[in-house]
């Protein structure tokens, strides 16, 4: 006789039905799509986050060289920029660049002085500088300067600062003139001396990550010095 009662033990006592084989796989490739996605999405989080902090150092360290040169006139305030006869003949250009003894961040004293200069990585001075000249110095997690086995500061690594001062056309701030370079006096056009141009500074900030193969140009400053 099937009663209610039976059917209830039965019920009980029915095997339950277990995962198959396919829903066992739909559950790991969907929990597999999860965990992908997102390490993906944290990866480029990561990404995104490295390069803010990058751009925001780099723009720093642009605007700390262009701070240092508000100070400086164009070219030097003792031998300034002529131009000479050279031995062989022709003209040569004299006092462009930095002058005999300015060896250290501290002996600039004009614009055209930085013509060429790398701060850091390789370049000609062990580090990236700030407006007063310092050399910028890297710190540990508390914030405190690294120093080396003889307690010398520890250059801010990876970064550097390229410095570019070219002579422009004054009518058009796009067409590089060499140090060398005057105007003549044509028709309506006034004559220019050497040393009367307008100068185009570019500062190249890059930075090269322990794995990177090259350094990875970060942010170019550029401004225009008027005669």
């Amino acid at each position: 006789m099937d009663t209610a009662a039976t059917r209830t033990v039965r019920r009980r006592h029915a095997p339950r039905r277990a995962f198959t084989l396919l829903e066992s796989m739909l559950a790991l490739l969907i929990i597999g799509v999860g965990v992908l996605a997102f390490v993906e999405a944290q990866t480029s989080f990561t990404h995104s986050n490295n390069w803010s902090s990058h751009a925001a150092t780099g723009m720093l360290l642009a605007n700390e060289v262009r701070e240092m040169t508000r100070r400086f006139p164009r070219h030097d305030p003792v031998t300034g920029l002529s131009l000479g006869t050279a031995p062989g003949g022709g003209q040569v250009v004299t006092g462009w660049g930095r002058e005999p003894g300015e060896t250290t961040v501290y002996d600039f004293d004009d614009l055209d002085d930085l013509d060429g200069v790398t701060f850091g990585m390789g370049g000609n001075f062990p580090g990236p500088v700030d407006a007063q000249g310092n050399l910028l110095q890297r710190v540990d997690d508390q914030g405190m300067p690294v120093l080396d086995g003889e307690g010398n500061p520890v250059a801010l690594e990876g970064w550097r600062q390229r410095v570019l001062v070219t002579k422009v056309d004054p009518y058009n701030f796009s067409t590089a003139r060499g140090p060398a370079y005057e105007q003549v006096a044509s028709g309506l056009i006034p004559a220019i001396r050497v040393d009367q141009f307008p100068l185009r500074v570019t500062v190249i900030v890059e930075y090269q990550g322990l794995s990177d193969t090259r350094p990875e140009e970060i942010t170019r400053l550029t401004w225009i010095v008027p005669p």
